[in-house]
């Protein structure tokens, strides 16, 4: 790439083995048309879906009031500084997963709104995420991004299979998207054209690239470019210590030998380090236009996780007692702790994109960040679902809002990623079980 050369939204910093996705510059059209124009073109708009299982306290999920003077629920209180930038929905369900059975009937259709296969078939929809994706393929280097905090599980529970508690996004009606647990391959996947080679640093390899970039753009332009190829080299570089500290590892022994084999690869030892690496990566994913549709599946629904870096609030020690699910029938203040550690990892990517200004508004602006889960509580109660939004679709979406659909004839999950994925420039006449978008 040269200065003479024109920019297009799909620009890339190049090296070796290695390609970076530019980010907004108001000096360059990098995501409006082909041909270059004489004004900075606008950002797109991104799409992410957090997904915590189990549901939440059945007494302390709610808002009310408007703007900064809404008030939160203590589930919510994490997402108190960015209160004005929310949306709460009360009232939307998803019909299909009324159907019978608990956890794996409730989550494997919650982005598709599709009826699931019982007696241990595989059969949904496709997840918005990735009609999303599909529609948005060509534009970046990754269509979508697919994370997990939490392994799959293969069993059957109430008649229906377990790959439906373990995943949120499907590529097809029979193929749930391949989920990626790995820090490590997740931020390969988002910069290296060929993962084995290891051996340099990701901005080693496109400084050429950047330095040619820097002489043709504006001062805040080079500012832009120092701030986010910092935040590439902060991941990395975390991910790195990660591994030299022993915390990358995807097996703990219990012996002082093992007697088997290390796994090359690892998961974070740490769920709370797991899950903010992912953060990261989702932030960085969209901060460098890599991809513009991400999932995040925190944990599954019937969850297996433990929290041991949770201090119990009732004189247990940690929170490495209970696995969730068990802990998300007692509605007690742990389960509020877990509650609210969730809701954190919304409340830190809502921060960091905050903090990049794009043009005249910032990328949280111009995102679209939900959070929810199948089920209202831990009693699997479903008829109205826990549902909560960060950001403005690119200025479209007025926040700082709570509305609410109780009672109203159209009241549809579907009904919302309709609306939603309007927003992101997809327009359609039906999506899952909804031939109408609601009204926000």
């Amino acid at each position: 790439m040269t200065p003479s050369q024109p920019f297009s939204r799909r620009a890339f910093l190049q090296g070796v083995g290695v390609s970076v996705a530019l980010p907004w510059l108001e000096s360059i059209p990098v995501w409006g048309d082909d041909k270059p124009k004489n004004k900075a073109s606008e950002p797109p708009v991104r799409f992410a879906c957090l997904f915590s299982g189990n549901g939440y306290h059945s007494k302390e999920w709610w808002a009310k009031g408007e703007g900064a003077k809404m008030e939160l629920g203590r589930v919510l209180e994490p997402l108190k500084p960015h209160r004005e930038k929310l949306t709460f929905f009360k009232g939307l369900y998803n019909q299909e997963a009324l159907i019978g059975g608990i956890h794996s009937c409730q989550t494997g259709n919650l982005l598709s709104g599709a009826h699931l296969a019982p007696d241990g078939g595989i059969q949904s929809g496709q997840s918005c995420d990735q009609l999303l994706a599909d529609k948005l393929k060509g534009q970046t280097k990754v269509p979508s991004l697919v994370l997990g905090c939490e392994p799959s599980i293969a069993a059957i529970h109430k008649n229906y299979s377990m790959i439906y508690s373990s995943h949120i996004s499907w590529t097809s009606a029979s193929t749930p998207t391949p989920l990626e647990l790995y820090p490590a391959l997740a931020f390969d996947r988002l910069f290296r054209d060929d993962v084995g080679r290891a051996d340099k640093s990701v901005l080693d390899s496109i400084a050429d690239d950047t330095r040619g970039l820097r002489s043709s753009v504006s001062k805040s332009d080079q500012r832009r470019l120092d701030e986010y190829l910092s935040s590439v080299r902060e991941v990395e570089q975390r991910i790195e210590d990660s591994g030299k500290a022993g915390r990358l590892q995807g097996w703990r022994p219990t012996i002082d030998k093992p007697d088997m084999k290390r796994p090359a690869d690892g998961i974070p030892q740490d769920i709370d380090q797991h899950m903010r690496l992912m953060c990261d990566i989702l932030v960085l994913a969209f901060r460098t236009d890599t991809t513009r549709v991400c999932t995040l599946k925190l944990n599954n629904d019937h969850s297996s996780l433990r929290f041991p870096n949770l201090k119990s609030a009732e004189g247990k020690g940690t929170i490495d007692y209970m696995i969730q699910h068990l802990l998300s029938h007692t509605d007690g203040e742990d389960w509020l702790k877990v509650n609210q550690f969730c809701t954190s990892q919304l409340a830190y990517i809502a921060a960091k994109l905050d903090a990049v200004q794009e043009g005249e508004r910032t990328l949280l602006d111009n995102s679209m960040i939900l959070m929810c889960s199948s089920m209202m509580t831990g009693n699997h109660n479903n008829d109205q679902l826990p549902v909560v939004m960060m950001g403005r679709g690119g200025g479209q979406l007025k926040s700082g809002r709570v509305l609410d659909f109780t009672g109203k004839p159209n009241r549809k999950m579907c009904s919302l990623y309709m609306s939603l994925l309007e927003k992101a420039g997809v327009k359609l006449a039906a999506f899952g079980d909804s031939k109408e978008k609601l009204d926000i």
